[in-house]
């Protein structure tokens, strides 16, 4: 009998392996990563984060509106419903005396993604992302200082928020 339950069990994970990654929702979870489930004023989304490989999720609904989703010390992002305002959000990371702005990596309609400095170099995101007729701003928390790559992984797992048809939220 444990033959077969390890046979059973092998088989399920060379096909799971096989295929490139879980699949949710029609879409493909790339490897090192999973798809969370989070309730925001209501509203079922799903977004996908890197996975316990690099440190434990924790999803934390604030008082002031935001959902902050961590994983370990270099996922650390702030979700919040709003339009958001990216040319006012330009004109604050320009006027800012204290972390100095050097550059903009991506600077588009939706997306800034720059570096600034105060003692050394340091990355930063914020990003609107419309869902249906919703709008959430998708940011870094700061307080920590971020690296250009883990930056961009950031940007790129904020660019997978979507509706959910998933009721049960992990937060």
């Amino acid at each position: 009998m444990k033959k077969l339950y390890f046979i059973l069990f092998a088989s399920a994970v060379y096909f799971i392996s096989s295929c490139g990654g879980a699949k949710t929702e029609g879409t493909a979870v790339p490897p090192g990563m999973q798809e969370v489930q989070l309730k925001i004023n209501g509203n079922p989304l799903s977004i996908i984060v890197p996975d316990a490989q690099k440190g434990k999720l924790e999803v934390t609904e604030q008082s002031w509106g935001a959902t902050e989703v961590k994983v370990g010390k270099d996922f650390q992002i702030s979700i919040t419903e709003g339009d958001g305002d990216i040319a006012l959000t330009k004109s604050d990371i320009a006027g800012n005396d204290v972390n100095k702005f050097r550059r903009y990596v991506k600077d588009e309609p939706t997306i800034l993604f720059w570096e600034s400095q105060i003692t050394e170099p340091e990355f930063h995101f914020y990003m609107v992302n419309k869902i249906g007729k919703v709008s959430y701003v998708l940011e870094d928390i700061k307080g920590n200082i971020y690296t250009e790559p883990v930056v961009q992984g950031m940007v790129e797992a904020s660019k997978t928020l979507k509706a959910s048809t998933n009721e049960k939220p992990n937060s």
